[in-house]
């Protein structure tokens, strides 16, 4: 019998709780603790997924500024999961794209803020990528979100 080599993969339960989603935090062990998302999680359910999300209202005009468009793009996910009967403790995957990564690190700390306002202390996967511009050329940010609604 051989030894695996590498990191182990610890499987951390995100919440006891049986309303809250069954996901769990994959962390493989010996890695560093990730601040503000996880490497990755694992969930069992129905899959709700949203299209790129900006920071419009339901008018569509644009809120005025970068931290603005990110507390407006994070409600206005909340309702997109909603429709579907999920919230944010189902989020399994958040893709950010923003133009600016010096404006989005610029802002890290009024960000997290915004952030756990909005979704609470939950922490999906997430990836952040900087793009030359979005389809709505005033927007700052665009994110998709996936959630697992529990079984």
């Amino acid at each position: 019998m051989t030894t695996p080599k590498g990191p182990q993969l610890a499987m951390l339960p995100t919440d006891d709780d049986k309303t809250c989603s069954k996901a769990q935090v994959l962390q493989p062990s010996g890695w560093p603790m990730p601040k503000g998302y996880a490497n990755g999680i694992a969930a069992d359910g129905r899959i709700v997924v949203t299209g790129g999300v900006i920071g419009w209202d339901a008018e569509e005009h644009l809120a005025d500024g970068f931290v603005a468009q990110v507390r407006q793009t994070l409600s206005n996910i909340v309702e997109i999961l909603a429709e579907a009967g999920a919230r944010p403790e189902h989020l399994v995957r958040l893709t950010w794209y923003v133009v600016d990564m010096d404006e989005y690190l610029a802002n890290l700390k009024e960000l997290g803020k915004i952030y756990r306002t909005i979704f609470g202390a939950h922490y999906p996967a997430m990836a952040l990528v900087q793009v030359v511009r979005l389809v709505e050329k005033a927007a700052r940010v665009e994110i998709e979100a996936t959630a697992v609604i529990p079984r």
